[in-house]
């Protein structure tokens, strides 16, 4: 069986520990990035089948970097959760524009965030 791969991309490492300690013990392979242009390599190497996306990140914003996944043929298969502190509609209808699945607002509850994972990777 191969394992369902999920990339954790933010610059803060609170968020990327919370997240990996909450997704480790699922079996899931998990990788983590910290800025926009580390994200979208990793993105082209793994072809992670979840993509946990911050908006504020250095190099390149997540708006961007999911701007590119969606518009590569190769990548835009990727299930991109923008996972931010940016809460306004606005900034949601950007995610929306740029391709993203779906836009969750930090805080996040973590089951269920996990619950929405499983509910991904297994339908």
């Amino acid at each position: 069986m191969t394992h369902k791969k999920i990339l954790i991309a933010d610059d803060n490492a609170n968020i990327r520990d919370a997240l990996t300690y909450l997704l480790e013990d699922e079996g899931y392979d998990l990788l983590l990035a910290k800025d926009g242009a580390e994200t979208l390599r990793k993105v082209r190497e793994n072809r992670p089948d979840i993509l946990f996306l911050d908006i504020m990140m250095p190099e390149i914003n997540g708006f961007d970097v999911c701007r590119t996944i969606k518009n590569d043929p190769d990548l835009r298969e990727t299930y991109v959760i923008m996972l931010t502190a940016k809460g306004q509609v606005a900034e949601q209808e950007r995610g929306k524009e740029v391709g993203a699945d779906e836009y969750i607002v930090k805080p996040f509850s973590p089951m269920e965030l996990l619950t929405k994972v499983k509910n991904i990777l297994h339908n």
